[in-house]
């Protein structure tokens, strides 16, 4: 059962097996389908958002949203007035806020155990992008991020397809150990716990800004082997053409959830959605043993954050 619909009648009053059933299905690598939001965007926010277009495809693929420092980036600065800019950090401010509002209460077994990690607004059609390999969204891939570490956190998204008529197309892949078990230990080795002095070096880096200049230097043996995951999936051509894969259509006012370092996913088409990106405590989760961590430590008989 790849996708999972949820009602909005749904919602009314979950007891709490239900909602724990919701974060099992979410985390055996289930995607959390919502046909109609549960987080309705405000009239002038969407209005605001459809009339947006970035200037060029090499352009930032999305405008990101980063809660922390509240800042935007991956705006086009040469294109867009003071006035706009302020108007898009408020815009996308509320609806971080809303998604983790929400998600307080709908994943409330997690009892919040998350950091709030970035939203994006993606204006570009998907299809027929030309991009790099791995820049690429429409390849079957699972999700790390180059800069920013997990640690073995959960990479949970909320996606809300604003388009008023048009589908945000999606291909899902086999589940995450299977995916594992295709590519390691034949094509890609889990790397191996980092000795004392590797990792002190990569603490020293890390303490005087050097590690901002070798992304590698941030990661430890799980996010290594998460970005590795990530490149050779997308650059394996063969494993493109002939892996299991599912097509989704998420219709025009639909949001939905999933754990994108675990779910093998691409997107084919679609333009204008929202995505809010949360870090989760593997250690939150009802079932433990399904997070990645716990898969890869498995196999690698060691610790590897």
């Amino acid at each position: 059962m790849p996708v999972q619909s949820i009602l909005l009648s749904d919602l009314e009053s979950p007891g709490g097996d239900r909602v724990r059933d919701w974060c099992t299905s979410l985390e055996a690598g289930n995607v959390l389908y919502f046909p109609e939001t549960p987080i309705p965007i405000p009239a002038d926010d969407l209005a605001f958002l459809l009339g947006q277009q970035q200037t060029s495809s090499s352009l930032h693929k999305n405008i990101a949203y980063k809660p922390g420092p509240d800042k935007l980036s991956g705006v086009d600065e040469t294109a867009t007035a003071p006035v706009e800019l302020v108007r898009m950090q408020d815009v996308m401010r509320r609806y971080s806020k809303s998604i983790d509002s929400f998600l307080s209460g709908f994943l409330s077994p997690y009892e919040r155990r998350w950091q709030l990690d970035y939203a994006s607004f993606r204006p570009l059609e998907e299809k027929g992008r030309d991009l790099p390999v791995r820049r690429r969204n429409d390849l079957l891939h699972t999700d790390a991020f180059p800069t920013r570490p997990t640690r073995g956190r959960r990479i949970l998204r909320f996606f809300h397809n604003i388009h008023p008529s048009q589908t945000r197309d999606w291909i899902i892949g086999e589940p995450f150990a299977r995916v594992v078990s295709a590519f390691t230990p034949g094509k890609l080795a889990i790397p191996q716990p980092d000795s004392s002095i590797i990792r002190a070096s990569k603490q020293l880096a890390q303490a005087i800004g050097l590690a901002a200049l070798v992304p590698q230097w941030k990661r430890g043996p799980y996010d290594e082997y998460m970005m590795r995951l990530h490149n050779t999936m997308k650059e394996d051509s063969a494993f493109q053409a002939s892996c299991f894969r599912q097509e989704v259509q998420f219709a025009p006012g639909s949001s939905w959830m999933v754990y994108t370092e675990t779910v093998p996913h691409a997107v084919l088409g679609g333009q204008f959605a929202l995505e809010q990106t949360f870090l989760v405590d593997p250690g939150a989760m009802v079932t433990r043993e399904s997070a990645p961590i716990a898969i890869l430590e498995k196999i690698a008989g060691a610790r590897l954050v």
